[in-house]
């Protein structure tokens, strides 16, 4: 994709997208409460009004160079505020590994800027997902001065990551939420009204099962199918549980929790099985992650998350040293309602996205305008 010259005419048609000055920093616009990483780090909290740092070299930004990386990225004015709540979040840059980057929009001006949250929302063809997720990668770059390391040289410290590569932006299909489950920007603390942008950092790409949209359609409306015979529920009318083969084997060459992208008509039987709301889906897929201590310890994070086996497991506050050997441990992650979440997006067909990762923090996209 070519990068838009950011000529003083087009970054000043740019900056008519918002009501703040060229010059005011990026600060926080409310307090962010960031979250621990199992026995490795304390939960804190960042204040409103703390200037944000891009990562990895500490950088600070203002709105006018937000504007300058926007305009190269082929974005528009009306995307500004996103473009700004984007930057607050630390414009995607993570840790300062370069695998951070990963958006979500909920909220009103999904319509707005005309996002695309139907069929081919993960594709190129929406300059509002495409240029808004390429500037993430921009903000990486140019503010955070993130570069991919070269024969040992620079600050790239992984291999990248397919998914955020170019950039990655979703946005949240409210109309087709069942009743009783709430939109993104509502879990975030939000009101339903509120545009808000959540980064994430998607580590896995395609995890689930696959299956043609018809196997779905036969499973939930007579029983029949390879589904059907796999829930062991043949020849009997939906709904079934999806989720109980959507899981199959999710966690057993990996950790942590996962987003699910899910059309409406997959909510709504999710909804009609018996799952009113998603926290109840996420409580689901997390006591499907537990695995007997003597299996934990095989697995490859187990040594950092219980900090060399010297911590604490949180929920029964013993030392892990202590515990029998068939204690039940989440490999799925602590919270359920942090390290999973759902998203729907408009489709008709069945296919269900599934990527590493849960919520991370939100950011009002209004408080931008």
């Amino acid at each position: 994709m070519p990068i838009v010259i950011p000529t003083e005419e087009r970054v000043a048609a740019m900056l008519k997208g918002t009501s703040h000055k060229p010059d005011e920093a990026i600060t926080l616009q409310k307090d962010i409460r960031m979250r621990g990483v199992g026995n490795i780090a304390d939960a804190f909290t960042r204040k409103k009004g703390d200037v944000v740092q891009f990562m990895p070299m500490f950088r600070t930004a203002t709105v006018e160079q937000v504007a300058v990386n926007a305009v190269m990225a082929g974005c528009k004015p009306e995307h500004m505020p996103v473009a700004l709540a984007m930057a607050e979040s630390g414009g995607g840059t993570g840790d300062g590994r370069g695998w951070g980057g990963a958006f979500l929009v909920s909220g009103p001006i999904y319509k707005e800027i005309g996002m695309n949250v139907s069929y081919g929302r993960l594709g190129p063809g929406n300059p509002a997902n495409k240029n808004l997720g390429r500037l993430g990668s921009l903000m990486n770059r140019n503010l955070g001065g993130y570069k991919e390391t070269i024969t040992g040289i620079g600050v790239g410290m992984s291999y990248g990551n397919p998914i955020t590569n170019g950039g990655f932006m979703l946005a949240e299909y409210p109309e087709g939420l069942p009743a009783g489950w709430k939109g993104l920007n509502e879990e975030l603390g939000f009101q339903k009204d509120e545009s808000v942008l959540m980064t994430f950092m998607p580590s896995h790409w395609g995890l689930g099962q696959e299956h043609m949209p018809g196997v779905y359609r036969s499973l939930q409306r007579t029983g029949h199918g390879a589904i059907a015979r796999y829930l062991g529920v043949k020849g009997k009318p939906g709904p079934h549980n999806y989720l109980e083969y959507l899981t199959i084997d999710m966690w057993a060459c990996r950790d942590g929790g996962f987003t699910l992208i899910l059309p409406p008509q997959v909510a709504q039987d999710l909804y009609d099985y018996g799952f009113k709301t998603k926290e109840a889906v996420y409580e689901y897929l997390w006591k499907k992650s537990f695995v007997p201590l003597s299996e934990f310890r095989m697995r490859g994070r187990s040594d950092i998350l219980t900090n060399g086996w010297t911590g604490r497991e949180k929920r029964s506050g013993k030392p892990w040293k202590e515990l029998p050997e068939d204690y039940m441990v989440p490999v799925g992650g602590d919270d359920p309602n942090q390290d999973y979440n759902v998203i729907v997006c408009h489709g008709q067909e069945t296919a269900v996205d599934r990527l590493g990762g849960g919520k991370g923090p939100g950011f009002s996209i209004d408080a931008w305008r």
